[in-house]
């Protein structure tokens, strides 16, 4: 890999004038034909055009056929977007991930279909088991270096393609919370708790896109990992990330300035000098898709509002003494909410009992259930009435490691459990291995 062309092609990147102009295409379905027609038109009207080593980085944070359908970019959007990158002439089109963490991402790459791209000229990767360069971030808060995935590394253009949803721990994700993905698992935790804001916008640097194609068909609510949908009808084309960002949180409810990692990049100089520099352009207006969302709440982003006989205690992380929203706490949420999408209902019907995460101050009442702290910086400055009180360690704790605990104490459904997943998993983390093994022994081979 060459560190130096790297270095050129980020600042080039960075560097390059943008219009700030975002358009909205109404698109009911995933017609192919209809969404290819979008693309041509916006990204050509935005005068974008692929180029060279072409990397397309979706949202395929989780994905499973029985029960998570919403979570990811719609494959289709993604195929015809790697039939434009063909046509007009990229040499290479890549479509690369790092999903949810401790899960290979292959799995959910196969479960979401994304796998069949190949079929149409895509090398399909997980950057987990693709060679990687360690590069250092000049405007980094928290990320000082990255491990950068080959695919990324290389890539003379960046098309990024989220999924629009609300997100438990801040507020939106949607083209710069994208970023997260572009992280190997072995990085991917770090920061992740009161910093995750920061650590978003720390990745810009590398993950800033050419385009952005954001999908907005059905949106994701609830647990942005396992959501539910609304029908939404709608392709966002940028050439912009903050500014795609900018709408979408309009699109959502919120005005920019509600969304942190949003308004950290502004402030950091990504993006428009000022949101008022956005033109909102296209076939279907801004105010006919906030009227969807108007009033909405999206469940388990206020945890306490939660329907359910376990409750909630949230505290502070206790170096820095602020609320620690990404950390445990959205483990805790991760973990409930697939448990409920999975088996709708179980949560409201638990057992009763208290979880706390972080320095909470005051008493906790479990009734007669068990009180879990969960975190190891977790602790109560005050009474714990309980049947009994349990930890779950980790700093922060992976949803994985937390299913194995809370579940029982709760008496809910476990996913761990499940034969069929459980079967894939396994399969799965084997291909994982053997693709790390080759990427050792050839560096520059993807997987």
């Amino acid at each position: 890999m060459d560190d130096r062309r790297f270095s050129e092609r980020v600042s080039e990147r960075l560097a390059r004038k943008r219009s700030y102009r975002v358009l909205l295409r109404r698109c009911d379905r995933a017609d192919p034909d209809r969404v290819r027609a979008i693309l041509d038109e916006s990204l050509a009207e935005l005068g974008l055009a692929p180029k060279g080593r072409l990397l397309i980085k979706p949202n395929v944070v989780t994905a499973n056929r029985r029960y998570i359908h919403h979570s990811y970019t719609e494959p289709e959007l993604v195929r015809q977007a790697v039939l434009w990158a063909r046509a007009g002439g990229a040499t290479h089109v890549t479509v690369g991930e790092s999903g949810g963490y401790g899960i290979p991402s292959r799995l959910f790459m196969r479960e979401a279909g994304y796998l069949n791209l190949a079929r149409d000229g895509a090398k399909v990767v997980d950057f987990n088991t693709e060679g990687y360069a360690v590069e250092a971030l000049r405007r980094g808060v928290h990320h000082r270096t990255m491990q950068v995935a080959a695919s990324l590394h290389d890539a003379d253009f960046l098309l990024w393609m989220p999924k629009l949803k609300y997100h438990i721990c801040c507020t939106i994700t949607a083209a710069i919370k994208l970023n997260v993905g572009i992280l190997r698992h072995r990085e991917r935790m770090l920061y992740h708790d009161d910093r995750l804001d920061e650590k978003i916008v720390d990745l810009l640097e590398v993950g800033y896109p050419d385009a952005v194609v954001l999908d907005a068909i059905e949106i994701g609510t609830g647990y942005e990992s396992a959501p539910s949908p609304i029908h939404f009808g709608a392709i966002l084309v940028a050439d912009d990330p903050v500014a795609a960002d900018a709408v979408a949180c309009r699109l959502l409810g919120y005005e920019p300035e509600q969304c942190r990692h949003l308004m950290l990049a502004h402030e950091r100089g990504y993006g428009p000098e000022s949101f008022d520099d956005i033109r909102v352009e296209g076939d279907v207006s801004l105010a006919e898709l906030q009227a969807v969302t108007a009033g909405h709440e999206s469940e388990y982003q206020d945890i306490h509002k939660l329907r359910s006989p376990i409750r909630f205690y949230t505290g502070n992380e206790p170096t820095r003494d602020r609320f620690c929203h990404g950390g445990c706490l959205a483990a805790v949420k991760g973990c409930l909410g697939t448990i409920d999408k999975r088996r709708p209902g179980s949560v409201a019907r638990a057992r009763e009992g208290a979880i706390v995460t972080g320095v909470y101050n005051g008493d906790v009442d479990a009734g007669r259930g068990v009180a879990l702290l969960v975190g190891s910086c977790t602790r109560v400055n005050g009474k714990i009435t309980a049947g009994k009180v349990r930890r779950v360690g980790g700093c922060p704790i992976g949803t994985k490691r937390l299913f194995m605990k809370l579940p029982r104490y709760f008496d809910l459904p476990n996913p761990m459990f499940d034969v069929r997943d459980s079967f894939l998993f396994v399969l799965f983390a084997i291909d994982k291995f053997f693709r790390k093994v080759l990427a050792t022994i050839s560096p520059r081979t993807s997987s």
